[in-house]
């Protein structure tokens, strides 16, 4: 059982918050009082005492900080669930990627971002995670090759990513990209480092439209800047202001 032991009024809220929208048993003491029957982790603040410091070797301490009270209880939930509780993280690319973040089986975060976005949230999920590893979809190469050019800090797999969107059902809609991260996280693929990626003429005509789209002039950009926005050298709004200059 996970108890919440601490005097910091914003942690004690940010937490006790944070389990009951996941929907977990918890009870909470004050930090002074004997921890209940059944405690296996205790989550409070950095540097309080909780029941005198006497605390049974086979209860967890997680010791939280009041501005990631999600974190905290990520990791109480981890020291629940024991081994096998490796964070994944499975991205399904596109212009507004699906993420899901795994420990084992579980899902304990998802998000749907611009891809913009995307490897902030990636490198925030698995900053304090011990050997995480990031799956990214093979399809939407170019946003895909983003992804992985970007995170050289972690261990990224390249998942075939065939079958992996779900049908969906009324009033499902938007959800596909974060279930289809769900499946991704869930496939063992090969290790890259990089993912070089010879946009076709379909992609760059795609570029060119949108640079048509975002432009106050109606113009779009010519076929090298194309490619550097392919390659994700530029944003198509830099692309465009190289070409108002050129």
């Amino acid at each position: 059982m996970i108890v919440v032991a601490t005097a910091d009024f914003e942690l004690y809220h940010g937490v006790v918050n944070e389990l009951r929208d996941r929907g977990v048993t918890f009870t909470t003491i004050e930090p002074g009082d004997p921890l209940p029957e059944g405690a296996s982790v205790i989550v409070t603040a950095a540097g309080e005492s909780v029941a005198g410091d006497d605390i049974p070797e086979d209860v967890v301490v997680v010791r939280a900080d009041p501005n990631s009270p999600r974190r905290a209880v990520e990791s109480a939930l981890d020291a629940v669930r024991g081994e096998g509780g490796r964070t994944v993280v499975g991205v399904d690319p596109g212009t507004r990627p699906g993420i899901a973040v795994m420990a084992g089986e579980t899902v304990i975060a998802a998000f749907h971002v611009p891809l913009d976005d995307a490897v902030d949230v990636v490198r925030e999920e698995v900053a304090d995670a011990p050997d995480p590893v990031v799956r990214v979809g093979d399809g939407a190469r170019l946003q895909g090759a983003t992804v992985v050019d970007e995170l050289d800090e972690v261990r990224v797999e390249l998942v075939d990513e065939a079958g992996t969107t779900p049908y969906l059902g009324t009033g499902a809609r938007g959800m596909g990209d974060v279930l289809a991260a769900v499946n991704i996280a869930r496939i063992e693929g090969e290790v890259v480092d990089d993912r070089e990626v010879e946009p076709t003429e379909g992609e760059l005509t795609v570029i060119k439209d949108r640079s048509r789209e975002q432009s106050s002039e109606n113009r779009a950009i010519d076929e090298d800047l194309a490619r550097r926005v392919a390659s994700g050298e530029l944003t198509i709004d830099e692309a465009l202001d190289e070409h108002r200059s050129g």
